[in-house]
């Protein structure tokens, strides 16, 4: 019963989202109909954006083994599924029981504290608590106090995120619907603000002035299929077609895979924003009632790709800029005795596409390009770095890829190894989580104040 709560579905992305919606549906009171169609929207909606992310990493794989191949690169690749599939043999327990009391931790701290934010990215989640538990366990804590002390890290940092990047977010969108729920939230809040400082009079990447007779490349699907064939192309010329058609297509002509693995990554994209569509046209208004009821004002913390829409230019433009700046990254690792960070295609087109919508939200084109490069740089030395603090799981030749596992990682670990005492430690950690909450409840009470007065 335990696994099939935890692990099946708690640890199922969509049926978490769809419980989500299932309660705010109850709590609204709405009609068995729209309970049962918005529950099943909710999760189909998730289910498709799952399956554009299937179809784009199979895609990236093949990209992957071909870069590789053209460029005879050895190193570390960071994948946060690769390193948590590693980590469960050993710490599949401590996880389960830290995403479980994590998320009511979450929820908690969203009733009692100004941060109203339901963290609803369920792989996310547990791949930190994955991260929180293989820490805490190679620093030397068990039991009970693990599980409840990685429970509070957890909780805390899944309502933080969203918080601190929110002001951004409401620039994004336009709206203070939702807020971003994944934890690349470092990379994009530099991204952010790289983009203020360098993005003065730069022109959106969505106003890019395109000639009428290449006007076909504003629709999205087709300007991301034509980037990505020409990607395609110039890589499997670089690893020669006796390794593509003997390794990767299964004998068909190396220009033709690579042509249909780039019009596949473009029907990937394409599939993940209409599941982001469907989503959030279902659990917006769902979520309302556990805002209302549960925990009031709250606001739902959603996958990446839910601002995708807002910014298509951007998002290719931040996935290239952002792999480009992991490519150079590799050069320089080395000469600071760090491990060599293979640029994974799957963080960089994430992370770096959402950075790229935020720089462009603050600094246009300019706050594209260098927010994202910014993030690029971030997710190839904050993966090299957390590798001593992983134990026995740093050799294992992958580890997290996105820039807030790498943050939790070096500071919880680099805190443990510094401190002798854990209890210590343990306060530490506490005061640490605790501040931001005091000084926004703080805030909170003051802005209360001045209201109160000027009425």
């Amino acid at each position: 019963m335990v696994d099939l709560i935890m692990k099946d579905i708690l640890g199922t992305p969509a049926i978490l989202v769809g419980l989500f919606a299932l309660i705010g549906l109850l709590v609204q009171k709405k009609n068995s109909g729209d309970v049962v169609s918005g529950t099943l929207k909710t999760v189909m909606g998730f289910v498709i954006l799952g399956a554009g992310a299937n179809v784009l990493v199979q895609s990236l794989g093949n990209f992957s083994s071909m870069f590789d191949e053209a460029f005879a690169v050895e190193g570390v690749i960071p994948n946060n599924e690769a390193i948590v599939a590693l980590a469960q043999e050993s710490f599949g327990t401590e996880t389960a029981m830290i995403m479980l009391f994590g998320m009511v931790v979450n929820i908690i701290l969203a009733r009692l504290s100004p941060f109203k934010y339901i963290f609803l990215t369920g792989h996310h989640t547990m791949f930190m608590a994955c991260l929180i538990s293989v820490i805490l366990t190679t620093g030397g804590f068990s039991g009970a106090g693990m599980i409840i002390l990685g429970s509070v890290i957890l909780g805390a940092i899944m309502v933080l995120f969203p918080a601190m990047l929110q002001p951004y977010t409401r620039k994004v969108t336009g709206s203070d619907d939702f807020a971003v729920g994944h934890f690349g939230s470092v990379g994009y809040l530099v991204a952010a603000s790289i983009g203020k400082v360098v993005g003065k009079d730069s022109r959106s990447t969505e106003e890019i002035k395109v000639p009428k007779s290449l006007s076909f490349l504003r629709d999205t699907s087709v300007s991301v299929s034509l980037t990505m064939v020409i990607l395609f192309f110039v890589v499997a010329g670089a690893a020669g077609p006796g390794f593509v058609e003997s390794e990767l297509s299964g004998g068909q002509n190396f220009l033709v895979f690579s042509f249909m693995q780039g019009l596949t990554f473009a029907a990937g994209v394409y599939i993940i924003l209409a599941g982001v569509r469907m989503l959030l046209g279902e659990i917006v208004p769902a979520f309302k009632g556990i805002a209302d009821k549960i925990v009031p004002n709250a606001k739902p913390a959603l996958d990446c790709p839910a601002i995708f829409p807002f910014a298509g230019n951007a998002v290719i433009i931040g996935f290239l800029f952002s792999f480009a700046a992991g490519l150079i990254s590799m050069l320089f690792l080395p000469l600071l005795g760090l491990k060599v960070i293979v640029p994974g295609l799957v963080p960089h087109f994430f992370t770096g596409a959402a950075a790229g919508v935020f720089g462009n939200a603050t600094g246009g084109r300019k706050g594209a390009i260098f927010g994202s490069m910014a993030n690029g740089v971030m997710i190839s030395f904050l993966p090299a770095l957390l590798l001593p603090v992983l134990g026995s799981l740093g050799f294992q030749g992958t580890t997290f890829g996105d820039g807030d596992f790498g943050v939790v990682g070096i500071v919880l670990g680099n805190l443990i190894n510094l401190v002798e005492s854990n209890v210590v430690v343990v306060g530490i950690i506490l005061a640490l989580l605790a501040l931001p909450f005091a000084l926004s409840i703080k805030k909170h009470g003051r802005d209360k104040q001045k209201d109160t007065s000027a009425a």
